[in-house]
This record gives C-alpha cells, sequence and structure tokens, in this order.
C-alpha cells in the first residue's frame, strides 16, 4: 500500500509574515508537520508543495520531497484542493504509480503526534472509507449563535428549560489537523471528504491553530506542557 502526505505550505500569509517557516518551539512550524508524518510508518513519502523556494529548500532539509506550485494556486482565493490534485499529479509523474490513500495534515495544526496520523490511517483502512477527518469533542458547552436577526439563540439546548451540563449533547469540531483521502475522491468530488467518511478524534488541546502571534505564544506554551516539543527531536 501507498500513502503520500501532501503538506501545503505557500510564501504568502496575511496574518503573520512567513508563517508556515517562522521559529516554533526551535524549529521551522513547517518542520514540525513534516517530522510528524516521516515518523509514520504507513506513510511511504512525505511531500510539500509550495510557490516558495525558500519553504522548498527548508521542506528538503528536514527530508521532504519538494513540489513546486505554479502561482496560478497559490493566491489567498486559492483552494487547498487545487494545490493537492496539483501535487498528486506531479507525484505520479515522478512515482510512476498512484497512491492508494494521501494524508493531508496542515502546517498551521502542529499540536499533535504521529500517533494520531497513524491511528487515522489504521481507521480509515479497517472501516473502508474513502475519507477521513480529524475532530475533537466538544462536550459539556452550553453553545450560541447569532440568528438572521442578530439576535443570540441557544443551540444545543433550550434556556428556559435548562438541562445539567452532563446531559447537554456531545457535538464534534472539525479541527482542521489532518484528513487522509483516496485519491480518486479527491479529483471527482474536489473535495477533502467525500464517499464513505470516518473521523478520528483528538483530544480538545490539539485542536489549536496557529493564526496570529498570539496563537504562536498559546500553542508553544501548550507543546513544552505535554512535552510534545522533545518527542521529535531524534529526527534532526
Amino acid at each position: 500500500m501507498r500513502i503520500d502526505a501532501i503538506i501545503l505550505a505557500r510564501g504568502g500569509s496575511k496574518g503573520i509574515l512567513n508563517k508556515n517557516i517562522i521559529d516554533f518551539c526551535g524549529k521551522p512550524l513547517l518542520a514540525w508537520t513534516i517530522l510528524q508524518a516521516s515518523a509514520v510508518n504507513y506513510v511511504t513519502d512525505v511531500w510539500v508543495s509550495s510557490d516558495s523556494k525558500k519553504i522548498l529548500d527548508i521542506a528538503s532539509k528536514y527530508g521532504a520531497k519538494p513540489i513546486l506550485r505554479p502561482e496560478a494556486i497559490s493566491g489567498d482565493r486559492d483552494t487547498s484542493e487545487s494545490a493537492w490534485i496539483h501535487a498528486l499529479n506531479q507525484i505520479e509523474v515522478i512515482v510512476k504509480r498512484p497512491a492508494d490513500y494521501v494524508l493531508l495534515p496542515q502546517v498551521t495544526s502542529p499540536l499533535r503526534r504521529d500517533d494520531d496520523f497513524t491511528l487515522g490511517i489504521e481507521k480509515i483502512i479497517k472501516n473502508k472509507a474513502d475519507s477521513l477527518l480529524s475532530v475533537a469533542e466538544i462536550e459539556d458547552h452550553f453553545i450560541w449563535e447569532k440568528d438572521v436577526f442578530e439576535k443570540f439563540i441557544s443551540v444545543n439546548y433550550d434556556y428556559q428549560d435548562r438541562k445539567l451540563r452532563q446531559q447537554i449533547k456531545t457535538r464534534y469540531l472539525e479541527n482542521g489537523s489532518f484528513y487522509i483521502v483516496k485519491p480518486e475522491i479527491l479529483r471527482k468530488f474536489n473535495n477533502r471528504l467525500g464517499g464513505k467518511i470516518a473521523t478520528h478524534i483528538m483530544e480538545q488541546y490539539k485542536a489549536f491553530q496557529i493564526d496570529n502571534i498570539e496563537d504562536v505564544r498559546l500553542c508553544s506554551v501548550i507543546m513544552k506542557g505535554y512535552n510534545l516539543d522533545k518527542i521529535y527531536k531524534y529526527v534532526c
């Protein structure tokens, strides 16, 4: 079985300049995702798709194979799907065979272990699913949202008949940490999810993403608090 990991890391970013390669706990942010994917026995190769030569050079330093992404699909409004499909096409030309699955991890979600990828891959294979997404449980939260009139309304409970916190129905947040999909599903639906969909449930702290400087500080504390920053030192 062939499983390729495809990591998207374009050069442009609005929230943080050069976000994908900022220093995060002693390594470029991108490096954590490369090392996590590289540590998974199921993964055949790890690829990084970018429009930036600097990013591709860093990716190569940490063991990933580079794919230069065209500017035409590297803008703010270009979909991740377009970049993944471009990378798939390039990989198939290079290795001469299609992958059975592709692992699609997000660079800005470094708070995870390679075990998450391993368990996700085993889950999609065991369930004979076509795609998988990582999620986090949302337990014991009273959730509100605004309606079309900008009025706040309770969503998962009736505030006039308030239940015990433990009676609130568990919901799941698509945390964006990673996806796994069959190449034919990605191409057919132009979507990371399709066909029979499975889920991998992750701990809530792993759902934090890096979008701004405050996120960098918060995620750094979490990573060091859970000793995640020490796991991949031997790889470097």
